[in-house]
């Protein structure tokens, strides 16, 4: 197999994976896990030493220093790095250096970093760290095949896994009427979700049927000749765009798309880069020894630690975006495994009087019903991602929030900054509550975007010093 064009386009593809993963982060860094953030990395690493955890068990740079200094001069330095991978220019070193800076985030970002995407983007960038050149900064030879094969195989458990735990999960896939509700419930809609969920019954059912194709059978064909994993895969890639184009879903889809390039061999490439890209002369010399023998370790590092995720595939009880290494190396994942027939929104208000309330609007989450949905993906709004998930769980298990809205309370300016508007500039408001909602798409002609009722209450008012802000403390926390 060619593949110096399969390299390159790789290798960059996860370098822009990595910058936007670190974007992300460094823009929600100190907020959310700063010593003064919603849930500090530094009392986090605390309480973890306390327990008797140590690097070894809890792999991450910040056992060193989690200082705010430290933590901003880490993720500003994956930002470089990324730009790095992005030009071409690297090597296994910044790839390694990279895989650790992020898998030391990912152990230290608790809830806030409890996604599918992360392990997947560790998984990748570890892959990646065997596809690139062992230490000069511009590829001289040829890479080796295994890497590219295990790439393959990590696209086969992220389709496979998406399509078996949606058939286990839940009955509208089954009865292919899942997307009649997807569109509209789904954690951050955008404005072509709107336009989507009008769509007729038929419409939903096919949508259905492709996912299921794509989810279920495609991934077998991701090992045969070159011309059918050329054809599995662009169907692949157009169920992604789909995917991307009809929903904010981080950056998990635009991974998965970078993933497929372990498809397309430089055969096919070469048919479709401009010609003035092509690489002249004699083909590259193939990978040194060395490099063959780490990508045969590899190869064997991975079918063993690929047991119990295939295990999980085969299992009835089977679980999602799991790892069953510290090190995140393989991983099982999946999506949407339960899909909500109907939206429910957690909306904060706050007041001065106990009577006028005005709305902390988030900048993505469904808010305000005439605003439009936003077009975020695949940066990632993590706040907004985590209120999504509280409105189907207790208020008492949702710990961070209450530190959320204390900060709310004392007019925390970093906090503010996650949220799109500051309904009290002046000065911070007496009280603060949480309400629940029920939101449903407008229909054509009707005004706005959403339409809503209210519930009940999320939460009663709390004002400053209430005893239940306690349960916000981070340092009160027995669970990690």
């Amino acid at each position: 197999m060619r593949a110096w064009w399969t390299r390159a386009f790789l290798l960059r593809a996860i370098g822009f994976i990595y910058f936007v993963a670190f974007c992300s982060l460094r823009w929600q860094l100190e907020p959310l896990l700063g010593r003064d953030g919603v849930l500090p990395v530094a009392s986090y690493l605390g309480r973890l030493r306390a327990a008797g955890y140590s690097f070894w068990t809890v792999p991450s740079l910040f056992w060193l220093s989690s200082s705010d200094n430290a933590l901003r001069l880490t993720c500003n330095l994956g930002l470089l790095l990324s730009l790095v991978v992005m030009a071409g220019v690297s090597n296994a070193i910044v790839l390694f250096v990279l895989w650790a800076i992020y898998l030391s985030f990912v152990h230290v970002g608790q809830i806030f970093y409890g996604y599918g995407w992360e392990i997947l983007l560790l998984e990748a960038g570890f892959l990646a760290i065997f596809l690139a050149p062992l230490a000069s900064l511009r590829p001289r030879r040829a890479p080796s095949a295994i890497p590219i094969y295990l790439f393959r195989w990590l696209l086969f458990r992220v389709l496979f896994g998406a399509g078996l735990i949606k058939i286990r999960g839940d009955s509208c896939w089954r009865d292919l009427t899942c997307l009649m509700f997807h569109y509209e419930t789904q954690p951050i809609p955008n404005p072509i979700s709107w336009l989507l969920h009008q769509a007729p019954p038929w419409f939903h059912t096919l949508g259905t049927l492709y996912n299921h194709f794509v989810e279920l059978v495609v991934p077998f064909f991701l090992f045969w000749p070159k011309r059918i994993v050329r054809i599995a895969a662009l169907f692949v890639v157009a169920f992604q765009l789909i995917l991307i184009v009809s929903g904010n879903l981080s950056w998990l889809n635009w991974l998965t798309l970078a993933i497929c390039l372990a498809c397309f061999d430089d055969d096919w490439l070469e048919r479709v880069i401009p010609r003035r890209w092509r690489r002249p002369g004699e083909p590259a010399p193939p990978p040194t020894r060395v490099e063959h023998g780490l990508a045969v370790g590899l190869a064997i590092l991975v079918g063993v630690l690929s047991i119990l995720p295939t295990a999980n595939l085969l299992s009835s009880q089977q679980i999602m975006n799991s790892s069953f290494d510290r090190l995140h190396l393989v991983n099982t994942y999946g999506a949407f495994g339960s899909v909500g027939r109907v939206r429910h929104e957690v909306v904060l208000e706050g007041s001065d009087d106990g009577t006028t309330w005005r709305a902390y609007e988030l900048p993505c989450k469904p808010g305000d019903p005439m605003r439009r949905p936003c077009v975020l993906a695949p940066f990632q709004l993590r706040l907004d991602w985590q209120i999504w998930f509280a409105a189907f769980q207790e208020p008492e298990r949702q710990r961070w929030l209450f530190r959320v809205i204390g900060k709310l309370l004392d007019g925390d300016p970093r906090t503010l900054r996650l949220f799109a508007n500051n309904p009290f500039p002046s000065r911070p408001p007496r009280l603060i509550r949480a309400e629940y909602y029920e939101y449903h798409f407008t229909r054509f002609g009707e005004p706005g975007w959403w339409k809503r009722s209210r519930v009940g209450e999320y939460l009663p008012p709390i004002a400053r010093g209430d005893e239940i802000l306690q349960s916000g403390n981070p340092d009160d926390d027995e669970g990690f």
